[in-house]
């Protein structure tokens, strides 16, 4: 039996810490917030996936100490905390075999750089995967059949990640394409924030499947650009990611998107809905396209409405009224 900790008493890293259990490991859940534990303790129930009771073999802590000594460590925390907890494992001296398991899905907000970038600079000596795709917790906690992808520079690693997480209910890909792999869950988000934001003015169906079409052009293109592989924008962690955030009220992108549509302001929509990763990968993104010298118009226009208050009519109806071009052309202009 292999010790595998998650970092993160949130709904996604509860929820993959209850499916691990499932596949014969022993599982600690940390926060750094001693009252979530004592909650989730005394209730038997996280209360970001209500009425879905607790493993009675998953463990939680906050005492770091109980969680140093594990074979593999998840990091489950929203991306903009994700740099703090690798420099708390780092200072705790975890064993250099220990893998890193990065289900986050964002960008860090000091660098830019991908999370398993920062991950690895903490951690030089530990090996570093990703576990991503198409997974809200709300039904991979209920065991919904969920497809994700364990991705990782060295296969051996992605290899450990995939016997480790696969059960009945989860199915786990291995992929060698790590960027491709980052770049998919992270941007996905943007996108969904956009498909929300036209499910907020009631702009229909066909507007949706454009976006979602060509907010997957926009990744693939800044993909390639970082040295992501094409074909992987195709799969779970591409336009099968990009589906189930953009059509599902389980996200929060969405959600949070829709307000935005409905004419909340920004700030008050972060408040209401919490955590929204698309929001801060809309500025992240932003710098990546310039730095990169990538055309990206749905990024630029929900850029300017998160951070420069512009109008979500008037960006959509810009969008629409860009100069023509072929579908596939990589080299047109704004």
């Amino acid at each position: 039996m292999k010790k595998i900790a998650v970092m993160g008493s949130g709904g996604w890293g509860t929820a993959i810490a209850m499916s691990a259990v499932l596949s014969e490991n022993d599982v600690t859940v940390w926060s750094a917030f001693p009252e979530e534990i004592s909650r989730i303790v005394k209730s038997g129930e996280n209360p970001l996936l209500p009425g879905i009771k607790m493993p009675k073999e998953l463990k939680f802590t906050s005492d770091i100490a109980d969680v140093t000594d594990a074979d593999i460590i998840v990091t489950a925390v929203p991306s903009f905390a994700t740099a703090d907890i690798v420099d708390r494992l780092a200072g705790a001296k975890i064993p250099e075999s220990t893998i890193i398991v990065n289900i986050s899905k964002g960008f860090d907000p000091k660098t830019c750089n991908r999370l398993s970038v920062t991950i690895q600079e903490a951690l030089p000596k530990n090996r570093v995967a990703v576990l991503s795709g198409p997974s809200h917790a709300e039904e991979v906690a209920r065991g919904v059949p969920t497809a994700l992808v364990a991705a990782s520079t060295d296969k051996e690693t992605a290899l450990i990640v995939q016997r480790r997480f696969t059960t009945p209910r989860l199915r786990v890909y291995t992929n060698g394409d790590i960027v491709g792999v980052e770049l998919g869950g992270a941007i996905k988000n943007v996108i969904a924030l956009a498909a929300g934001i036209t499910d907020g003015l009631k702009l229909g169906d066909n507007t949706k499947a454009a976006l979602m079409t060509r907010g997957l052009s926009e990744i693939g293109r800044l993909g390639k650009a970082m040295g992501g592989n094409e074909k992987t924008f195709a799969g779970l962690t591409g336009v099968g990611d990009l589906i189930v955030t953009c059509t599902s009220m389980h996200s929060r992108n969405r959600r949070a998107g829709m307000l935005i549509g409905e004419g909340v302001p920004v700030d008050e929509v972060i408040k209401i809905v919490g955590t929204v990763e698309g929001y801060h990968a809309a500025k992240l993104a932003h710098n990546l396209k310039g730095r990169y010298n990538v055309d990206m118009p749905i990024m630029d226009a929900c850029y300017k409405i998160c951070y420069e208050g512009g109008n979500p009519l008037e960006e959509a109806a810009s969008l629409m009224t860009r100069p023509t071009r072929h579908e596939d052309d990589d080299t047109w202009l704004n």
